[in-house]
Parts: structure tokens; C-alpha cells; sequence
């Protein structure tokens, strides 16, 4: 064992997070704490985490449910080509595996919405199997303790952080070793302002950690080179019959909210009645617009102007891709976090 992992090890166990609910030899729970953790918060998988073991407490639960159910229970977390291949992957594993995740991880990378790291974490967490993970809170940790120039998001800075996190591997203890790299990321070797900047001696890595022996914590990683972000714009449809009813429509399976249930689309509310008819099969009475406000995606900003309307007359919906709800059911649906905000009137608050 390196001296590097038995010192991470030690702190971990004195000073890691311990008790969170998918740290269980678990293949299933702690997939779905891997994926769900995926560029979201530890405090907001916590709230969604148990909600979703509860409707789907069983791989084979999950596999069977309808992926609209799937979607409306991830509703708000994002990123959603998680839930998707979330779905995908449970059906794989139920077919394939007979519900149970293989413990060799090149077998779990193969699965849907699984690459190297996570597949690594699980076969580790589930089955104490010897595998690196790399994920950005590592990434962190082995940049700044190495001193390892370049963004590492970077195919070449990549490879030798691989190299680099398959070399300092314990042979024992792999559950606590790798616990403790995504704890230390996470609350001590933070990207911003970390703790050994004040306090040396709150790392287990101070007295080797390359950018703290050289004052440059806030330097490493090398940040991503920027680059402008592309800005597009949508009118939004908010389309209420006689009965207060919405009209949503279920987007395509793949791209932006794929699969999820949305407002109409039109690219202005000059042509929004003729277009609406010709899209949507129905007539429409526009109503003054509500304040424009912007959304943001990983690789580019949408403006979305909500454009309240009217349904005039009766209406034949096209079967499958468009349907009308109650609000309420319209919030229960798997909608997206902007439409929600739409729809329960909480934009600007």
C-alpha cells in the first residue's frame, strides 16, 4: 500500500463522510447514487435519492416501470439522459445479469450512461474490486498533489491522471481508499478557497501536495480555456382551454429534455397563431407576454419568452404527442425545470 493511500485511508475514517444511505454493498443502490450524483449536489440527491427507492426499491422495479413514470419522479435533478439511460440500464441488467451489476468493471462500462469512473466506483463499493475512479472531484486531488500541469479535460492530461490514479491503488481497504478521494474533493481539496490555504494540517496530503508547496492551489486544475457561449432563443406556448386546462407536448426521445413533456414551441409570436394551427391542429388567441428570462445549458444559453394563450373552439389533439393536463398533473408530470417554473408562476422569485 502507498503511502499516499494509507494516509487517505486513516483520514477517511476519522474524517470522511460516513452514513449516507447508499454507502451499502448494494450493486443497485449505490449505481443510483453514482449517477444521480453525476454534476449535482450530495444535499439535493439526498432529498431525490430516497424518494426514488421508495416507488423503484428493486433493480427489477425500475426495469419494468414506464420511463415516463422514470422522468416524472428525476423531474428538477437535469441532465436528463441520466434518467434515460438510468432506464436503459436497469433493463440491461435485468436481461443480461439477472439483476445483479457483474463486479469486473470493464463489464459495468459497457452498460447504458456507465463510463470508466463510475463503473469502477460501483464494482469497488459493491464488490471491494481493485479499480481506479477519476471522476472531477479526483481529477482535483491528483492534479494538485502531483502538480500536473494542463486541463484535464485534455485527452493527453487525461491519460497521465490515469496512469497516476492506477499506480497509487492500495491493495486492501479499496472501499474506504476510494470513499475517502471523493471526500477529500468534495469537502476538503474544494475547487474554490480550499481549507490548506489557512490550515495545512486539515489535508492528509499537506506536507507532499505539490500546488500547496508552491502556492497554487487556485491555479490547479488548469482552468478549461474559455470560450464564448452560444445564445439561442424559443417562444414558449402557454395554451389553456375552457376547462383551465394546459397543453403540453412530449418531446423527441433524444436532444434537449428528450422524452419529457413541454410547452409548444414557436420562433416568434408574430407567427405563433398561424404556426399553432398548422403544428398543433388548433386555433389560438394570444394574451400579452410574460418577461422574458434565461436558461442555461452546459453549451449554450436559451431565452425562453412565455407567450400566454387561448384555445378557441374545440380541439383534436395529435395522440401520443400532445395532451392537455390540470396544473396539478402538468407538475406531477416529468417537465422540465424551466416549465415548471412557468407553470407555477415562480419566474423572477
Amino acid at each position: 500500500m502507498s503511502d499516499f493511500s494509507a494516509r487517505l485511508i486513516a483520514w477517511q475514517q476519522e474524517h470522511g463522510r460516513h452514513g449516507l444511505p447508499w454507502q451499502v454493498a448494494d450493486g443497485y443502490k449505490v449505481w443510483l447514487s453514482e449517477i444521480m450524483l453525476q454534476q449535482t449536489q450530495v444535499t439535493t440527491v439526498l432529498d431525490y435519492y430516497p424518494r426514488f427507492l421508495a416507488k423503484f426499491p428493486t433493480i427489477f422495479d425500475l426495469a419494468a416501470a414506464p420511463l415516463d413514470d422514470v422522468l416524472a419522479l428525476w423531474s428538477g435533478l437535469g441532465y436528463y439522459t441520466r434518467a434515460r439511460n438510468l432506464h436503459k440500464c436497469a433493463q440491461a441488467v435485468v436481461a443480461q445479469y439477472a439483476g445483479q451489476f457483474p463486479s469486473d468493471p470493464a463489464l459495468v462500462a459497457e452498460l447504458p450512461g456507465i463510463g470508466r469512473s463510475t463503473a469502477a466506483a460501483i464494482a469497488a463499493f459493491s464488490y471491494g474490486t481493485r479499480a481506479a475512479i477519476l471522476d472531477g472531484n479526483v481529477k482535483r486531488v491528483l492534479t494538485r498533489w502531483a502538480g500536473i500541469e494542463g486541463y484535464p479535460g485534455v485527452k493527453a492530461v487525461e491519460n497521465k491522471l490515469w496512469e497516476l490514479a492506477n499506480a497509487l491503488l492500495p491493495q486492501s481497504g479499496i472501499e474506504a481508499y476510494t470513499q475517502g478521494l471523493m471526500d477529500l474533493g468534495a469537502t476538503i481539496c474544494t475547487p474554490k478557497k480550499p481549507p490548506c490555504v489557512s490550515n495545512p494540517l486539515t489535508c492528509p496530503m499537506n506536507a507532499d501536495c505539490q500546488a500547496r508547496l508552491s502556492n497554487r492551489q487556485s491555479e490547479l486544475p488548469t482552468p478549461k480555456p474559455k470560450k464564448a457561449v452560444p445564445e439561442k432563443s424559443t417562444v414558449m406556448l402557454i395554451i389553456r382551454n375552457d376547462a383551465g386546462q394546459i397543453l403540453l407536448e412530449k418531446r423527441p426521445p433524444s436532444g434537449i429534455w428528450g422524452g419529457l413533456w413541454s410547452l409548444p414551441e414557436v420562433e416568434s409570436t408574430l407567427a405563433a397563431g398561424e404556426i399553432a394551427a398548422q403544428k398543433l391542429g388548433l386555433h389560438i388567441e394570444l394574451e400579452p407576454a410574460l418577461p422574458d428570462f434565461v436558461h442555461v445549458f452546459t453549451h449554450y444559453k436559451l431565452t425562453i419568452t412565455p407567450q400566454p394563450a387561448y384555445a378557441l373552439g374545440s380541439i383534436a389533439l395529435h395522440e401520443g404527442t400532445s395532451q392537455w393536463f390540470d396544473i396539478q398533473d402538468a407538475l406531477a408530470a416529468g417537465i422540465p425545470t424551466p416549465i415548471r417554473k412557468i407553470i407555477s408562476g415562480k419566474l423572477g422569485k
